[in-house]
C-alpha cells in the first residue's frame, strides 16, 4: 500500500485509529481538529483508500532554552539568545494495522523534511525537538540520531544534521 502525507481535515476518518498508546489515540480522536482550528499545531496524516487515518504527526513552533543545549552547540551561538527557535514534533503515531512496516519512519522523515525546508525558506529553527512519551519513543528517536537533553527529557535533532540528510550541505 502506498501513502502520501496530507494535512488532516474533516474528510478523513479518525474514529478507528488505534496505535496502542491511549494518549496518542485520544489526541487524533478528540483534540487534533481543535488544535488545527486554534493554530496550536499542524497535523499531517497518511490514510487508506477509504480515508481512514493510518498514521499522523504534528508540528508547531517552539523554543528551547539555551541552557539545555550541549556546549558544542551552545558555544557557537550568540549569547543574546536565551531561548532558541525550534520546531516541535509533538506527536507521531502509526495505526496497529500498519505497524512494523516502516510507516513510522516515513512519517518521521516527512516531518523532518517539512521542518527543515520551512526552516531555510520561511521560519528559522535551530532544531526539531521531541518530548518522548516513553522508552519506546526514546529508542525510536535515538535510531535517527536525536540527542537526549538530560535535564529536560526532551530530545533534539539539529537542522545542521538534517541538511546532510536532505542533500543541502
Amino acid at each position: 500500500m502506498e501513502y502520501i502525507t496530507v494535512p488532516l481535515n474533516s474528510s478523513y476518518k479518525k474514529k478507528d485509529f488505534k496505535c496502542g498508546k491511549e494518549l496518542l489515540d485520544n489526541y487524533i480522536h478528540n483534540q487534533a481538529q481543535q488544535d488545527i482550528k486554534r493554530n496550536l499545531s499542524a497535523c499531517f496524516i497518511i490514510a487508506d483508500e477509504e480515508n481512514n487515518v493510518k498514521g499522523y504527526y504534528t508540528l508547531s513552533n517552539a523554543g528551547i532554552p539555551r541552557e539545555l543545549l550541549p556546549d558544542y552547540i551552545k558555544n557557537k551561538l550568540p549569547e543574546s539568545y536565551s531561548n532558541l527557535p525550534a520546531t516541535l514534533l509533538g506527536r507521531l503515531a502509526v495505526d496497529k494495522s500498519i505497524a512494523g512496516k516502516g510507516y513510522g519512519e516515513l512519517l518521521l522523515m516527512d516531518a523532518l523534511k517539512r521542518s527543515y525546508f520551512t526552516s531555510i525558506g520561511s521560519i528559522a529553527s535551530i532544531a526539531v525537538i521531541v518530548d518522548p512519551i516513553d522508552q519506546d519513543a526514546i529508542r525510536f528517536c535515538e535510531k535517527y540520531d536525536f540527542i537526549l537533553l538530560p535535564d529536560s527529557g526532551k530530545m533534539f535533532l539539529p537542522m545542521k544534521t538534517m541538511s546532510g540528510l536532505f542533500g543541502m550541505e
